[in-house]
């Protein structure tokens, strides 16, 4: 068993140490690792070629006004759709909101209703013209000798 010495570095540094060698075995690996990338790549290109001819091809043959048609179609049918899930929306939201206040609240509104029209209207008060005031008089000063 080796001897333990006093001059133990800190963790951290042995921590950085094993970082770095890991990071060397890693990095040995990288040309093995450009040349197989290299082929993959090679493959790729040729199967991307291919697929690009093909899209070329259908695109020529598509009728992009037929297309366009059939978008507008689609657009306006579910527009229509929307529109009417809009208004069954809306109405169930009137339907809750009638259960919630419910129906007593418009048969006590249409009996004030009732009330108001029968009830005579105040007569209206006249404003009486101001009175004018009369000039206070200043008090007389008495002189005695």
């Amino acid at each position: 068993m080796p001897e333990q010495t006093n001059t133990r570095l800190p963790a951290p540094l042995y921590a950085a140490a094993g970082a770095g060698d890991l990071a060397y075995q890693q990095l040995r690996k990288l040309p093995a690792l450009v040349d197989e990338l290299g082929v993959r790549v090679n493959q790729l290109s040729e199967k991307a070629t291919a697929s690009l001819r093909a899209a070329n091809e259908k695109a020529n043959q598509t009728d992009f006004d037929k297309l366009r048609d059939n978008a507008t179609t689609g657009a306006v049918a579910f527009a229509q759709v929307a529109s009417e899930r809009a208004v069954q929306a809306y109405t169930a939201l009137v339907a809750r909101g009638e259960r919630v206040v419910g129906t007593g609240v418009v048969a006590t509104a249409d009996v004030v209703n009732a009330d108001i029209e029968t009830t005579e209207e105040p007569a209206a008060i006249e404003a009486a013209a101001p009175k004018p005031r009369k000039k206070a008089t200043p008090a007389k000063k008495t002189t005695s000798n």
